[in-house]
């Protein structure tokens, strides 16, 4: 009998248990089919609906110009066993069971994949003109409020407050954005990269107030620390979000400072036969020398791989990926790829006042981080040189009219 039959064969009696039924893990559950996984396959998701993509909510769907998002998936025929509307409660991993509202599930192999929840906006948790933009449910109830071309504040300049701004003034609403920091994506990207998307607001037409900080939320306005009122038929906190890991306590599963599962370089958590994956776990990046909490929709994309190979134990190579997310934005397309917190030089491809621009990061003249407004070769040609880790002439990078990948040295 070969490696690979007796693997196939000690996995044919095997149950897979997968929490979260979001791209993480209806990746995990489909990873587990095409690799050859024979046994028993439950995916079990928290809300009602057939299991969906993220990001069309806060652009086609919210817009009314997509009907649904659900993934063109046939759980039916790949053998898996979908659980809807059933919320998890605890894990025991010294009896491989999962507790959900449902009753226990036994497992052999466990995946986490519950994803991120939204922060809320202390004292508005029962406001009634104050909305979240999460799950599918959410953007239902959003809809009609962009449709009555309501005045609407958003509170929080990240990407999914740009993103719904962006929507809102589609939809001919009235947008202000109330942001903390001095400027737009503070927590995600430097100063030099962030300052010129300031702009991008104002040529919208949206007012963006920063350095504001929301007092509390009164029934049609919002009210400031400094005093100031904002009418607000409408209020969207866009503030951050935290991994869905509440659920876990008292199961003796590691969690980081965040919040967030911790697993190893193969996404395996302190607890045996546990994995977890996506937007709820961070893991070692040998590329960038620190552990990475990615909340994109790649990350969900690229890890069940890693997950399902070993799982099969297929003798799967590190997980280590270049994080990559895109946004489209007051009629801009930004791309971004890489870590750039170790840099030690950027240069800039283009003017940042320019409608298209890169900037890069460099570390050691090696490239581990762009972000590409309305460039998308750019970021195409500059994630295979993160990847390669090849040194760059940073004078040929440094000219947007020659494609990125020239600049290899030598």
């Amino acid at each position: 009998m070969s490696e690979q039959t007796a693997r196939e064969s000690a996995a044919d009696g095997r149950r897979v248990v997968v929490v979260g039924a979001g791209m993480a893990g209806v990746q995990t559950a489909v990873a587990l089919r095409e690799q050859g996984f024979a046994g028993t396959i439950t995916l079990i998701g928290a809300e009602p609906h057939k299991p969906y993509d993220r990001p069309p909510l806060s652009k086609g769907l919210l817009l009314g110009k997509a009907e649904d998002s659900a993934f063109d998936v046939d759980f039916a025929s790949l053998g898996i066993d979908l659980r809807l509307g059933v919320e998890a409660l605890g894990v025991r991993p010294a009896d491989h069971e999962l507790d959900t509202v449902a009753g226990p599930v036994p497992y052999d192999a466990l995946v986490l994949a519950t994803g991120a929840e939204p922060v809320r906006l202390p004292g508005t948790d029962d406001a009634p003109d104050v909305h979240l933009l999460r799950t599918l449910d959410d953007a239902e109830r959003l809809r009609p409020v962009l449709a009555g071309q309501h005045e609407i504040v958003v509170v929080g300049a990240g990407w999914i407050g740009a993103e719904f701004a962006t929507a809102a003034r589609e939809a001919g609403c009235a947008v202000t954005v109330v942001e903390a920091a001095d400027r737009p994506l503070a927590e995600a990207l430097p100063e030099e990269a962030a300052a010129p998307m300031a702009g991008w607001y104002e040529s919208a037409g949206v007012e963006l107030r920063t350095g504001a900080r929301v007092e509390r939320v009164e029934p049609g306005a919002v009210v400031l620390s400094d005093g100031s009122r904002l009418p607000a038929g409408a209020v969207v906190v866009g503030i951050g979000a935290r991994p869905a890991t509440a659920w876990l306590a008292g199961s003796d599963i590691a969690l980081g400072k965040h919040g967030e599962v911790l697993a190893d370089e193969r996404l395996r958590t302190s607890a045996e036969d546990v994995y977890a994956v996506g937007d709820c776990v961070s893991f070692p990046s040998a590329r960038y020398g620190e552990r990475l909490l990615v909340h994109h929709w790649d990350n969900a994309l690229q890890g069940p791989r890693t997950v399902a190979a070993d799982i099969l134990e297929a003798g799967t190579a590190p997980y280590d990926p270049v994080p990559y997310f895109w946004s489209e934005q007051f009629g801009r397309f930004v791309q971004y790829a890489g870590h750039h917190a170790a840099a030690d030089r950027t240069v800039w491809r283009g003017a940042p006042e320019d409608a298209a621009w890169t900037l890069c990061w460099l570390r050691e003249d090696r490239l581990i981080a762009l972000l590409a407004v309305g460039r998308p070769r750019d970021l195409a040609q500059g994630r295979r040189l993160i990847e390669s880790g090849r040194t760059l002439d940073a004078g040929v990078l440094a000219d947007p009219a020659r494609p990125l990948k020239e600049a290899v040295a030598g």
